[in-house]
């Protein structure tokens, strides 16, 4: 180790300016070691980049790299170039000849070199950060031109294969906390300016110009810094023009803390290695909060006390020592051997290889693997990271992700502690714990990412998948997935890589986690079930194809909102033939019938099962699977269920891959699915109409989410149609629902505030069907002598309901009452082709005498069950009489006043339920519904009478 005596100044007792000069030596004598460090490392072309920069920002001509104009700032602080230095310029442009001038200006005031350059960490990766610290009196228009040389200075090193990003300083403004923009690039949103300082003094290699100005104030005189600084320079101890000055470190404001910590926790989801370090010095200032001796003020208290040996003050092996300090206890042996790892992995060189180049960086990684412990087995492990694959992966994410989940407890639990001294986003706190959410935390169906940066591929050279449904699994049949190729019967004697109860959520497993791709061989033993090859390598090209990786980074807008789904496979009928019975006799079925859903003469649905798989907008993957009778109506309703209110509709793909009718069946349920999303998303309440087979399905979004009605015939569907709404709700009839069926022609014709009145006349049987102001359907069958009997005592009904509603309403609020429309369903079936023809109202006959008959229905509170009251031609009969005896009563009047008693149907002529409903909740469908009930048990009295 290099030893020097220790160096203390002591302001009260006088500072000697040759202490200060070899105290200045000090810091200068590691800067060119480290410097040296850096262009050993780098190769022969980016070396020059590194040796000609300070000439290049100290002088400004054409013939040089970087040259915008004439007027462009030059010239660097206490900077003359050496022998070295112009010859390589020499070499670079001959034409150029140095010349030194005198009383120069000298606007930029020093150049660092930032980054792992020169350090332990270094690799051919790494990139040249450049601060460039100017004046702080230069004009904008100076600036301008200075940022332009940099970017030209830029493209010129790129061309000798050296990456340099160079950021422009104003060491004044950053002293007070205001950093550029292009400072901040590395940030999450919250302030971290002393942090920043902490590693610019630790790690930084000064280039030439002025030094910092903090080398010269002892760690125990950081609190009085600047009265420090001033007695330096107001007793001209040192120059003011000698030095630049960023600040102190006395004191770091704990809000840095959890800003670095949600920065560096945002990386490490991606990038896990990188940020552990980062994270746990984060961890260690924290928890020493307010009293933190961050690694600078170590740093700065080794070269006074005279320990200058490179490997121990290098930056990396500075943040190891302090975590392996912090991570002592034996209950911490875990997370330290996840440091040791992260910083092996980091330095990235391979101990168990032989080397022919005996680097200074291998020796010091060996000196710390020894003292680590390690065996070649485990440096063989960490040095084939590149190859690990999906075991290795499996056992490294368990700890990773534990220590980012620990991270982020620790961050929450000291942003409470500090939040009196903290202005703390908590909306960058909220985005983040869904970051890591949305990344890392278990759900039923959610596709685990196992491979955050842990290993580079982990593609499977040869794999088998094998459906396991013998005997053992007859309750359970599963599929797993083993490395190599494996015979049905080998594969019961390994464990396999993953096992799941479906095949599409293994297969979206493997294409989340690159586990199988273009090259890799995958051998099938399918059991039971009818997959075949082709079908398998559709499926896994399906997913490549709606799933690619990478996947897009999630932006803070999406983690603001709820998670909704942005993208959606549904795979049809995986591994399942719908018309196996017709295949396996190697017959060909023919059929104008085409509907997969009602599929020939016999209807047969060939949708089988459903395997959904979805991306949400938080990069969240999840499969689900829908199987039995209801599957359709079950997939479809998750689906919907899944979009939030007002969410844009998600990408969505059907594909089926079955051997029979697999793109038929595809494009069948792709438009019928794209249906419903537009139902989904209209404003209006809609309701869709499904028919699969002699079945229907009927999706009400009048609830709070898209409710099902499954309906098991014509009959149970007019009764859910006939039911009262509370606003208008169009129906969408699926493409091929109700086809050979008129109620179709009447279902489209739905308008608002329009009583609709549709019918057909066959012979002296006529049928009526009503659709109401809200689109509820009510539907009778009548005996009739011609259109005028059938549609009269209907019109006659329903001219009283709506001049009996309009007068319940105040004068203020009565609107234009419902229109009432007639149409003949033209031609009677069996007949094809049939339509709908306007006809005008029939003839009110209104100066001709009718029997009149009106009912009055009341509750009646004390029996739960209502009363009714009927009046025929103003003659009442009422249970107040006649008890439960009131229809026949009423009959038997009725017959008497026919002549020859004649017993043809009655029809009530008026209906009132105010009792029973304010107007604001009453329809037509009301009055219709009571009407049909009320006039049928009146009917079947008259027939008995």
């Amino acid at each position: 180790m290099v030893l020097k005596p220790e160096i203390r100044l002591e302001i009260d007792e006088g500072i000697d300016r040759k202490t200060l000069a070899q105290l200045r030596e000090r810091f200068l004598t590691i800067n060119r070691g480290r410097l040296s460090r850096a262009q050993e490392a780098l190769p022969t072309r980016q070396q020059l980049v590194l040796q000609l920069l300070p000439l290049l920002f100290h002088v400004n001509h054409p013939l040089l790299p970087g040259y915008v104009s004439g007027s462009t700032p030059a010239g660097l602080c206490l900077y003359e170039p050496d022998d070295s230095v112009l010859l390589e310029v020499a070499r670079l442009t001959r034409s150029f000849s140095y010349k030194r001038q005198r009383n120069a200006p000298t606007p930029i005031w020093s150049l660092f070199l930032m980054g792992s350059v020169g350090t332990v960490a270094h690799s051919d990766h790494s990139d040249l950060d450049i601060w460039v610290c100017h004046d702080p009196a230069l004009p904008a228009e100076a600036l301008a031109e200075l940022s332009r040389k940099c970017e030209l200075l830029t493209l010129w090193a790129a061309s000798l294969g050296a990456e340099t990003n160079f950021y422009l300083v104003n060491a004044q403004q950053f002293a007070r906390g205001q950093r550029t923009s292009e400072l901040s690039a590395e940030d999450c949103g919250s302030a971290q300016h002393f942090l920043l300082l902490d590693e610019f003094y630790r790690t930084a290699v000064h280039l030439g110009g002025r030094y910092p100005l903090w080398w010269l104030v002892p760690v125990d005189d950081e609190l009085r810094y600047n009265e420090f600084c001033r007695t330096l320079i107001d007793k001209r101890f040192i120059r003011a023009e000698e030095t630049i000055d960023f600040g102190h470190l006395a004191y770091i404001p704990p809000g840095e803390f959890i800003g670095a910590g949600m920065w560096q926790l945002f990386k490490g989801i991606e990038s896990p290695y990188k940020s552990v370090l980062k994270l746990l010095l984060t961890e260690v200032y924290a928890s020493e909060h307010p009293k933190v001796e961050c690694l600078a003020l170590r740093f700065k208290q080794a070269v006074y006390a005279g320990r200058l040996e490179l490997d121990e003050l290098d930056p990396y092996v500075m943040v190891y020592r302090r975590l392996e300090e912090y991570l002592a206890a034996p209950a911490e042996r875990d997370r330290l051997e996840l440091v040791r790892r992260c910083l092996y992995l980091k330095i990235n060189q391979k101990l168990s290889r032989n080397s022919r180049y005996a680097s200074w960086q291998r020796a010091l990684v060996q000196r710390l693997a020894t003292q680590w412990q390690w065996s070649e087995r485990q440096l063989a492990l960490l040095d084939s990271r590149s190859q690990w694959k999906v075991r290795q992966v499996l056992g490294e994410r368990k700890q990773l992700v534990s220590e980012l989940t620990y991270s982020y407890r620790f961050l929450s639990q000291f942003a409470r502690q500090q939040q009196a001294e903290v202005q703390l986003n908590q909306r960058d706190l909220g985005v983040l714990g869904r970051r890591l959410y949305a990344a890392f935390e278990r759900k039923a169906g959610k596709i685990e990412f196992i491979n955050p940066g842990i290993a580079p591929d982990l593609a499977e050279d040869t794999l088998t998948l094998v459906r396991l449904d013998s005997e053992q699994y007859a309750n359970e049949p599963q599929w797993a997935l083993f490395h190599g190729i494996l015979s049905a019967n080998e594969a019961a004697d390994y464990a396999p890589l993953k096992r799941s109860r479906d095949l599409i959520n293994l297969l979206t497993w493997c294409q989340r986690n690159g586990v199988i791709d273009a090259s890799t061989r995958l051998a099938l033993h399918p059991g039971q079930t009818e997959l075949n090859d082709p079908e398998l390598t559709n499926l896994l090209n399906s997913l490549q194809h709606s799933f690619p990786l990478p996947f897009t980074p999630v932006v803070e807008s999406a983690l603001l909102e709820p998670a909704r789904p942005v993208q959606i496979l549904l795979l049809v009928n995986v591994g399942r033939d719908p018309l196996k019975h017709i295949t396996q006799r190697n017959l060909q079925l023919t059929t104008a019938r085409t509907d997969s859903l009602g599929y020939s003469g016999l209807k047969e649905n060939l949708v089988l099962t459903f395997d959904q798989v979805t991306l949400n907008s938080w990069n969240e993957l999840f499969v689900s699977r829908h199987d039995g009778p209801q599957a359709l109506l079950d997939c479809l309703s998750d689906l919907l269920d899944s979009i939030p209110a007002g969410a844009p509709a998600p990408l969505l793909e059907v594909r089926c891959f079955s051997r029979n009718r697999g793109p038929a069946i595809s494009q069948r349920l792709e438009e019928l699915f794209q249906d419903a999303l537009q139902c989904h998303l209209s404003e209006q309440p809609q309701r869709l109409l499904i028919q699969v087979q002699e079945q229907f399905h009927l999706l009400d979004w009048a609830y709070a989410s898209p409710r099902p009605f499954h309906l098991h015939d014509r009959a149970e569907l007019l009764e859910a149609l006939s039911q009262p709404r509370p606003r208008f709700s169009p129906i969408t009839l699926d493409r091929h629902a109700l086809e050979d069926d008129e109620l179709h022609l009447v279902l489209e014709m739905g308008r608002p505030n329009c009583v609709q009145v549709f019918y057909r006349r066959e012979e002296e049987l006529g049928t009526v069907y009503v659709l109401d102001e809200h689109n509820s359907l009510w539907t009778r069958q009548l005996a009739c002598r011609d259109d005028i009997s059938l549609l009269l005592p209907l019109q006659r009904f329903l001219q009283t309901v709506l001049y009996r509603r309009l007068n319940a309403l105040p004068l203020d609020e009565i609107a234009s009452p419902p229109e009432v429309l007639y149409y003949e369903m033209l031609p009677a079936p069996p007949l094809k082709a049939q339509r709908l023809e306007r006809r005008n109202a029939p003839p009110s006959q209104s100066l001709t005498p009718f029997y009149q008959v009106q009912a009055l229905v009341e509750p009646h509170p004390a029996s739960g069950r209502e009363h009714i009251t009927l009046f025929c031609d103003d003659r009442e009969f009422s249970e107040l009489e006649y008890r439960s005896k009131v229809y026949q009563a009423a009959a038997q009047h009725i017959l008497r006043q026919r002549q020859n008693g004649e017993r043809y149907p009655c029809h009530l002529t008026d209906l009132d339920l105010s009792r029973l409903f304010s107007e604001a909740e009453t329809q037509t469908v009301h009055y219709l519904r009571y009407k049909r009930d009320i006039e049928d048990t009146l009917n079947k009295a008259l027939q008995r009478a």
